[in-house]
C-alpha cells in the first residue's frame, strides 16, 4: 500500500506529547491506581486494610475484595455508607458513587 505523504502541521504541544508518553508507559494507570490505593488506606482501618484490595473504579463504581467472608458481610452490611462517604470525600474528582464488595482469596 502507497503511503501519501501529509505534510508537517507544525511541532507539537508539549502537553500532548507527554499524554503519549504517559500512555505509552503506562504510567496514568499506576498513578491512577496508586491515587485508589492511598484513599483506601485512608478511609479504613487497619484490620479493613489487611484483608481488603482494591479493584477498580470504574463508572463511578470503586470495587473492593475482601479475603474475610466475616469481615465482608461486615462491611457491605453496616460499614459501606460510612466508607462510601469517606471515599466522596478522599477523590472529589473521581466521581465515586457506589461501592461494591466481593470476595476474593489471595
Amino acid at each position: 500500500m502507497l503511503k501519501i505523504h501529509q505534510p508537517d502541521k507544525g511541532p507539537e504541544r508539549l502537553g500532548d506529547i507527554l499524554g503519549k508518553l504517559f500512555t505509552a508507559r503506562g504510567w496514568g494507570r499506576r498513578s491512577a491506581r496508586m491515587q485508589l490505593e492511598r484513599a483506601w488506606a485512608e478511609v479504613t482501618n487497619a484490620r479493613e486494610r489487611q484483608a481488603t484490595r482494591v479493584v477498580r473504579l470504574q463508572r463511578g463504581v470503586f470495587e473492593v475484595e475482601v479475603n474475610d467472608s466475616i469481615l465482608l458481610q461486615e462491611m457491605s452490611n453496616f460499614g459501606k455508607r460510612r466508607l462510601l462517604e469517606k471515599l466522596k470525600k478522599q477523590l472529589p474528582g473521581s466521581a465515586v458513587k457506589e461501592l461494591r464488595f466481593r470476595a476474593g482469596a489471595w
